[in-house]
């Protein structure tokens, strides 16, 4: 059988790839029971409005509230099928951009 990972030189086995490196502690989402769920890497609309926490504020719509952060090029969506999906990076530059606009 054919070796796919050899060990280096120095008789240690190479490091795992880091695919996200810039994500260094895991996600988690609110499951609406006072727990939390692993978040997933890509998120349907409900799930990036309860990463948001949207759903906790007093809005009527929280998915007015994402349609509008796209329109301002804060968030980018991406389009799976029919359905439009969130990349968790993309929750995160969109925390870093409202943080840079209005700090507290």
């Amino acid at each position: 059988m054919k070796k796919l990972i050899s060990e280096s030189k120095d008789g240690r086995w190479p490091e795992k790839p880091k695919v996200f490196p810039h994500l260094t502690t895991p996600a988690v989402l609110p499951d609406g029971n006072g727990g939390f769920t692993p978040c997933p890497e890509l998120l349907t609309e409900n799930e990036e409005i309860r990463f948001l926490r949207l759903d906790g504020i007093d809005t009527d719509n929280p998915a007015n509230t994402l349609r509008y952060y796209r329109k301002k090029g804060f968030l980018q969506a991406t389009q799976v099928g029919k359905c439009i999906r969130y990349r968790r990076v993309e929750l995160e530059k969109l925390l870093d951009r409202l943080t840079e606009v209005n700090p507290r």
